[in-house]
């Protein structure tokens, strides 16, 4: 599938890859789709989802799909079962892309004026841009559409001040929050939202999707087994060094001896200018493994090697956050946090 270009970029773009607002393709989650749609036709579509699941399973793109259903069919009346394919071709569906279109309201990380640098964040200052948005007057009398992607990346200023506008929702309002751990929300937001739950994508239906963009599969199920059913995963593991990356982390962390050279080379391979994207990635692999060691260790009754690698976690979950937020010497953090998790899985051989 080639396309143009149509939405602003953001933290996580990938290059080639539409953005989901400018997506055409969902191959997946048919039947909760058609449920949504059908609630809306009867009038019973409660006022905020949440769209929860693995990230990059086209949770995302749901929503703007469902957002173009209830745009193109201001009427419920008239409006299909079953979920309307956006034409791509329509000016619906390039006015929401593009992110002009008056009745849709999407909101992401923000990009900091200064550094020029994405916040980590979904800050208070966008989550109050609901109220300007809600006190205008709806396009054509239809819905009006919040998009909250994701909801997790909300700090608890934002979180309350969303809350507010849940509690009095207006009519034809609807608020989608997008979610890759719900049970981190706060229990009042949940509370307020029906929950819509959204699995990984089969092989089939992955490979369909990854050759939409000009992608090449070799192994459909071995991709879709490794990538968790994530489209993105898959795009990650296979177009941006993903496999390569894990493959060198794993080497150096199951060594006999820690290969301070190996390590060093990672390093150069994630830390470099312009490597967000590996540098997230390794990021991601290294939480995985200590993760899966820590529930490993408390498996097997060693609660002490489990203790220290939960802390292990915990730390570098907080070090990623502050390393990117202060523009911290990212090789050092990815040689430090490599010898770190050598030497504990090292105790444990």
């Amino acid at each position: 599938m080639t396309f143009e270009r149509l939405a602003p970029e953001q933290h996580d773009t990938l290059d080639g890859i539409p953005e989901p607002s400018e997506n055409p393709l969902l191959l997946a989650h048919d039947g909760e789709a058609d449920r949504l749609a059908a609630a809306y036709r009867a009038g019973k579509m409660h006022h905020a989802l949440i769209l929860s699941g693995p990230r990059g399973i086209g949770k995302s793109t749901f929503a703007f799909h469902l957002a173009n259903h209830l745009l193109r069919y201001p009427d419920r009346n008239v409006a299909p079962e079953t979920l309307a394919k956006p034409d791509p071709n329509a000016s619906l569906f390039r006015m929401v892309a593009s992110g002009a279109h008056p009745g849709v309201l999407y909101l992401a990380r923000p990009l900091n004026d200064k550094t020029k640098v994405f916040r980590t964040a979904v800050t208070v200052e966008e989550i109050r841009r609901v109220n300007r948005f809600l006190s205008m007057t709806s396009h054509d009398g239809g819905y009006r559409v919040v998009i909250i992607d994701p909801a997790d990346d909300m700090n608890v200023n934002a979180a309350n001040a969303l809350l507010k506008n849940l509690e009095e929702p207006p009519s034809r309002t609807l608020f989608i929050l997008i979610s890759h751990a719900a049970g981190g929300l706060l229990p009042t937001i949940r509370s307020r939202c029906q929950s819509v739950r959204l699995h990984g994508l089969q092989p089939a239906q992955l490979e369909s999707v990854l050759s939409g963009f000009g992608l090449a599969v070799a192994d459909a199920a071995g991709l879709a087994a490794q990538a968790g059913g994530s489209v993105r995963e898959a795009i990650l593991l296979t177009e941006y060094g993903g496999l390569e990356i894990a493959g060198a982390l794993e080497a150096i962390i199951h060594a006999g001896r820690f290969d301070a050279a190996a390590a060093t080379k990672l390093a150069d391979a994630v830390a470099g200018r312009d490597q967000a994207i590996p540098f997230s990635l390794f990021n991601a692999h290294a939480l995985d493994r200590v993760g899966t060691q820590a529930a490993n260790a408390a498996l097997a009754g060693d609660l002490v090697r489990a203790e220290a690698l939960s802390a292990l976690w915990q730390e570098t979950s907080r070090t990623i956050v502050e390393t990117e937020t202060y523009n911290l010497d990212k090789r050092q953090h990815v040689i430090g946090l490599v010898r770190r998790i050598h030497g504990l899985v090292a105790k444990a051989a």
